[in-house]
């Protein structure tokens, strides 16, 4: 009889050592697959985070270079104290980096504030009047409403995060370039009874300090967790508005047409940021912009995930070892209990490694019996795991930039094409102009797959798993002596 038929008769003539074999072999499968689904889900998890988080590279005033320029007038001019001057951002220069490699689209900021008239801006204590530095380092007066520029509210951060929502009418959007529509605050519209259509005033601080008639289009809700900004040419969250970016310039001054604060640029590849922003250099003018790179959301997607998938190794490589020395000690005890049918086969002529092969083509249907139940259950605990390890490794992404542009803050900041040739990349909207960057806590999560290829990875850990078990219990079978067997 070959040793295939003698397994096969052996395990179905011994059900219940079998269906032990089976459960114990199954539970090492299921945590060996968990762990392989965990590790394969976190790979992917952080391939999908270069889509979903990216990078950006954002171009700005060259202060660095500014103050040392200011410096060196210092030390040359005792007669009066020089001012720090930084140069707005060129969009053709922002249009000439766009057309890189790996730059998915760009985001112009721009932000200024102008002076109600005709209604009120919301007051509170926290609010003061103060001077405000302009792009070329003077003072000017600092409005008491807020104007963030943007091609669409949308696809601004506060938005994007559902920090602020559209309540009444509608947001700003790329047909608005040009145009004098406004889109307000709650709080600020009830206080001066104010509706979608209606018309309001606002007057420049700077220049001829013309006044402008803007026309409401939308209005919307901002955070209540939104606190009261303070210190000088400050002014309440309520009075911030947004127009489009056209408009705001069009405050600003004519010397600041087809020029934003900043620029931030979306890189597809977190990848690439270094070889973007080496490119990039090389089309700007150093002593004047800088090109600075933020790629922090990625590289904390990146460590959670890699934090997830060194975890779901060491469950994999603990569990096989266990596993294989659990299953030795198994099938020492089973050849213990088998050594008369041993020492008979010895005595028939049986070679001894057709024994051992036995042996392991049992193991090996018992695995394939319990691949196919680990099979059925690893996807769920994989997901149990899987939450587990998340819920530990809590990712926070940066949707916005921290900008150095002066001017009140506001909501979201401004983007868009501007006029002329479109560059690769769509314009879009992002950071705040004038604050700190948006940070919002994000779980990451693990999409949990059973595919062909882990059921054929599991086999090979199985097999593996098995292969040792045999070699480190069958060690006594090949010194056995058949006679002194059979006299025992």
């Amino acid at each position: 009889m070959n040793f295939f038929k003698r397994a096969w008769l052996n395990l179905t003539a011994k059900k219940g050592r079998s269906i032990l074999l089976i459960l114990v072999t199954s539970a090492i499968m299921l945590f060996v697959l968990a762990g392989l689904l965990i590790r394969n889900a976190a790979d992917t998890a952080t391939s999908n985070a270069k889509q979903s988080v990216g990078a950006t590279v954002t171009l700005a005033a060259n202060r660095e270079a500014a103050f040392k320029k200011m410096r060196s007038s210092t030390s040359t001019s005792k007669t009066s104290r020089p001012k720090l001057t930084t140069s707005p951002v060129k969009l053709s220069d922002a249009k000439k980096i766009a057309k890189l490699n790996n730059i998915a689209s760009y985001t112009a900021t721009v932000s200024t504030s102008a002076n109600a008239t005709g209604f009120s801006a919301i007051s509170t204590s926290g609010s003061s009047a103060g001077g405000m530095k302009g792009m070329g380092g003077s003072t000017t007066s600092s409005g008491d409403i807020a104007i963030s520029g943007v091609t669409s509210t949308s696809a601004t951060a506060d938005f994007e995060n559902n920090t602020s929502k559209i309540t009444s009418g509608r947001g700003i959007t790329t047909a608005d370039e040009g145009s004098n529509n406004i889109v307000i605050e709650s709080e600020l519209a009830k206080e001066d009874s104010l509706k979608v259509g209606d018309s309001i005033k606002l007057k420049a601080t700077t220049g001829t300090k013309t006044t402008y008639t803007l026309k409401v289009v939308g209005i919307y809700k901002a955070s209540s967790s939104t606190s009261t900004q303070q210190g000088p040419g400050a002014t309440d969250p309520s009075n911030s508005v947004y127009t489009s970016y056209t408009f705001a310039n069009t405050v600003k001054g004519s010397k600041y047409k087809n020029t934003a604060d900043s620029v931030t640029f979306n890189v597809s590849d977190p990848a690439k940021v270094s070889a973007v922003k080496k490119a990039g250099n090389a089309l700007i003018n150093t002593s004047k912009y800088s090109l600075t790179t933020d790629d922090s959301s990625y590289q904390t997607v990146k460590a959670s995930m890699d934090n997830v998938k060194s975890f779901a190794d060491k469950i994999v490589w603990l569990v096989a070892i266990a596993g294989t020395i659990i299953l030795a000690l198994i099938v020492i005890l089973i050849i213990r209990e088998r050594r008369y049918e041993i020492g008979v086969l010895l005595s028939l002529g049986e070679a001894r490694w057709k024994i051992v092969a036995q042996f392991f083509v049992e193991m090996v249907m018992v695995l394939v019996v319990s691949i196919a139940i680990a099979g059925a259950g690893g996807k769920f605990v994989g997901n149990q795991l899987g939450k587990q390890l998340v819920s530990q490794q809590t990712t926070t992404a940066t949707t916005g930039s921290t900008s150095t542009q002066q001017g009140p803050g506001g909501g979201g900041a401004p983007g868009g094409s501007t006029s002329g040739t479109k560059p690769s990349g769509n314009m879009q909207a992002g950071g705040a102009p004038g604050s700190s960057s948006t940070s919002t806590q994000k779980q990451a999560e693990l999409a949990i797959n059973v595919t062909v290829m882990d059921l054929v990875e599991l086999g090979g850990f199985g097999l593996a798993i098995m292969f040792l078990s045999i070699m480190l219990a069958s060690g006594g079978i090949l010194r056995l002596q058949p006679k002194k067997v059979l006299i025992e």
